[in-house]
């Protein structure tokens, strides 16, 4: 336990850590942008099926 304690704190003290941080800032919102694209979609996707549905109907 206390060795995992210390590998966190090297991390968080060393050059790397910002880089992470960044990194995972940057992979936050590459994955905001996709669920509001497929969202998007989806809801177009629905829209257009509904229309076919009721052109059937």
């Amino acid at each position: 336990m206390r060795q995992s304690f210390q590998s966190v704190k090297r991390f968080l003290l060393s050059d790397d850590g910002p880089t992470a941080v960044e990194y995972a800032v940057m992979m936050a919102l590459i994955i905001v942008v996709c669920i509001t694209t497929i969202t998007a979609i989806g809801n177009n996707a629905n829209t257009k099926f509904g229309q076919v549905k009721d052109a059937l109907t």
